[in-house]
């Protein structure tokens, strides 16, 4: 993980595309959430991104608790003014960047094969894991489905504070690699 961060601030590439993969690595949301992101989700003084239950995988809204870093991302996006509605905004198309920019954000820097805007999921669940958070909350994190029916239609918890918590831990964890 350290190359990849270390590859990701030297990318030369739009800076929006920088910043996304930097994004995708602090909340590791799926590349569709981040490409659609809009300033009207961002809730600046809780600190959280609420997306809305249409823009989800599993069609219901998701709480991304967003750590100083990320917000600090999203200050540099805003300041660029690209966009009144979109965050990861592409002004040569005039709309949202496409999943490609990511990826092949990622193959320029030598990771084809190796990395996907996805595979930041995968990297942040197991290093959580393995520094023994919360599976539960991990999994509200990741916007998994759950398994138990029966405990899925009871069960509303979000463990918001924890996972608040977590997402600063990670962050913290990241820029240490950095």
């Amino acid at each position: 993980m350290p190359q990849l961060l270390s590859d990701i601030d030297s990318y030369t590439g739009h800076i929006i595309v920088k910043l996304g993969l930097l994004f995708l690595c602090y909340t590791f949301v799926r590349t569709n959430e981040l490409r659609f992101m809009e300033w009207s989700e961002i809730d600046w003084n809780d600190k959280i991104w609420r997306i809305p239950a249409d823009k989800m995988k599993m069609d219901r809204p998701h709480i991304v608790p967003l750590a100083p870093q990320v917000i600090d991302i999203l200050q540099q996006i805003k300041e660029l003014n690209f966009s009144e509605r979109y965050v990861f905004y592409n002004p040569s198309t005039r709309k949202p960047y496409s999943q490609n920019a990511f990826i092949n954000a990622l193959y320029q820097m030598g990771y084809k094969y190796r990395m996907t805007g996805h595979g930041f999921r995968g990297l942040a669940s197991t290093t959580l894991h393995e520094q023994g958070f919360m599976h539960e909350a991990i999994e509200l994190q990741l916007a998994h489905e759950q398994e138990n029916k029966i405990s899925k239609a009871y069960n509303g918890a979000q463990h918001l504070d924890y996972r608040k918590d977590m997402m600063k831990r990670w962050a913290a964890y990241i820029d240490a690699d950095i």
